[in-house]
Protein backbone atom coordinates (compact mmCIF):
# COMPACT_ATOMS: atom_id res chain seq x y z
CA UNK A 1 0.00 0.00 0.00
CA UNK A 2 1.37 3.26 -0.71
CA UNK A 3 1.85 5.85 1.26
CA UNK A 4 -0.16 8.77 -0.08
CA UNK A 5 0.88 11.56 2.46
CA UNK A 6 4.58 11.44 2.42
CA UNK A 7 4.88 9.56 -0.99
CA UNK A 8 1.86 9.97 -2.85
CA UNK A 9 1.89 8.19 -6.17
CA UNK A 10 0.82 10.71 -8.47
CA UNK A 11 4.11 12.43 -7.48
CA UNK A 12 6.40 8.83 -7.86
CA UNK A 13 5.63 7.87 -10.90
CA UNK A 14 9.34 8.31 -12.44
CA UNK A 15 12.54 7.12 -10.97
CA UNK A 16 13.01 10.79 -8.72
CA UNK A 17 10.03 12.34 -6.43
CA UNK A 18 8.88 15.25 -7.99
CA UNK A 19 9.48 17.47 -4.17
CA UNK A 20 12.81 16.80 -4.74
CA UNK A 21 13.08 18.00 -8.73
CA UNK A 22 11.55 20.70 -7.44
CA UNK A 23 13.44 21.69 -4.74
CA UNK A 24 16.62 21.22 -6.74
CA UNK A 25 15.65 23.38 -9.71
CA UNK A 26 13.93 26.12 -7.41
CA UNK A 27 17.27 26.62 -4.98
CA UNK A 28 19.38 26.78 -8.15
CA UNK A 29 17.81 29.81 -9.46
CA UNK A 30 18.22 33.61 -8.15
CA UNK A 31 13.58 33.96 -8.10
CA UNK A 32 11.88 35.80 -5.50
CA UNK A 33 9.91 34.29 -3.39
CA UNK A 34 6.77 34.15 -4.97
CA UNK A 35 8.32 33.19 -8.50
CA UNK A 36 9.85 30.41 -7.11
CA UNK A 37 6.70 29.19 -5.66
CA UNK A 38 5.07 29.41 -9.40
CA UNK A 39 7.99 27.88 -10.73
CA UNK A 40 7.35 24.80 -8.08
CA UNK A 41 3.66 24.51 -8.61
CA UNK A 42 3.82 24.29 -12.41
CA UNK A 43 6.34 21.67 -12.35
CA UNK A 44 3.91 19.93 -9.70
CA UNK A 45 1.11 20.13 -12.09
CA UNK A 46 2.99 19.35 -15.28
CA UNK A 47 4.82 15.95 -13.31
CA UNK A 48 1.37 14.67 -11.73
CA UNK A 49 -1.39 15.53 -14.79
CA UNK A 50 -0.83 12.09 -16.79
CA UNK A 51 -1.69 10.59 -13.08
CA UNK A 52 -3.79 12.61 -11.29
CA UNK A 53 -6.21 14.80 -12.91
CA UNK A 54 -5.15 14.98 -17.53
CA UNK A 55 -5.89 18.45 -18.85
CA UNK A 56 -6.99 20.27 -15.79
CA UNK A 57 -3.70 20.11 -14.07
CA UNK A 58 -1.64 20.98 -17.42
CA UNK A 59 -4.32 24.21 -17.56
CA UNK A 60 -3.41 24.60 -13.38
CA UNK A 61 0.28 24.48 -14.23
CA UNK A 62 -0.10 26.97 -17.37
CA UNK A 63 -1.72 29.47 -14.79
CA UNK A 64 1.38 29.24 -13.02
CA UNK A 65 3.55 29.34 -15.70
CA UNK A 66 1.63 32.77 -16.86
CA UNK A 67 1.87 34.05 -13.75
CA UNK A 68 6.12 33.28 -13.14
CA UNK A 69 6.21 34.92 -16.72
CA UNK A 70 4.57 38.12 -15.42
CA UNK A 71 6.81 38.34 -12.10
CA UNK A 72 9.55 38.07 -14.27
CA UNK A 73 8.10 40.67 -16.77
CA UNK A 74 7.49 43.50 -13.58
CA UNK A 75 11.46 42.82 -12.68
CA UNK A 76 12.98 42.77 -15.92
CA UNK A 77 10.61 46.44 -17.07
CA UNK A 78 12.07 47.82 -13.69
CA UNK A 79 15.54 47.66 -14.71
Amino acid sequence: MSDVVNHPPHYTAGKFEVIDIIESIVNSMDLTPFAGYCLGNAIKYLARFKNKNGVEDLKKAKWYIDKLISQLSKVEDSQ
